[in-house]
């Protein structure tokens, strides 16, 4: 644990753990934890976070996801559902729902596809664009207050590490 300058202990919750493990089971390397810990207590803090941001902009997580990956994808903000799938790592099944709720709400509109008359494509509406614009613009103001408490000139860094540790997932 650190010291703080009035030579208190000032670990976190993730420190008592670690700790609370290291003295249970000094046979076991721990030191994953220092790591992992951080990052899912850090994961679920940001979930809450985004949802709030979503939410204020009368959106879930999932249309959120759906919507930027259109918005993302240029003008004229289409792609197909298989696209859709690939982007947002759900089943066909799930989108097919998912397409099918964000049509209900206006959000988005299917379109024929002028290249395979059996394919569909699915479209940003203008409703939907601004919904999607104006959620980023929340979620990038809550985010970049998360990452205020680090300087930054460490952040690129920050990113390189998390990017090198996620590679293996990459596909």
């Amino acid at each position: 644990m650190v010291s703080s300058s009035a030579g208190t202990s000032t670990g976190d919750e993730v420190d008592r753990i670690v700790a609370a493990w290291q003295h249970e089971r000094p046979d076991l390397d721990v030191e994953p934890l220092a790591v992992f810990s951080r990052i899912s207590r850090l994961a679920r803090h940001l979930d809450r976070a985004r949802r709030g941001a979503f939410a204020r902009h009368d959106l879930e997580t999932w249309e959120f996801d759906v919507l930027s990956a259109l918005r993302r994808s240029g003008d004229p903000y289409r792609l197909s559902p298989g696209r859709l799938v690939a982007q947002t790592l759900v089943t066909s099944g799930t989108m097919t729902n998912r397409i099918d709720r964000l049509e209900q709400r206006g959000l988005v509109e299917r379109h024929r596809s002028p290249d395979d008359r059996r394919g569909v494509l699915v479209q940003l509406t203008a409703s939907g664009r601004a919904r999607v614009d104006a959620a980023m613009s929340d979620l990038l103001d809550v985010e970049a207050g998360v990452l205020s408490a680090l300087p930054a000139d460490e952040r690129p860094g920050l990113a390189a590490l998390l990017r090198t540790l996620g590679a293996q997932f990459d596909e």
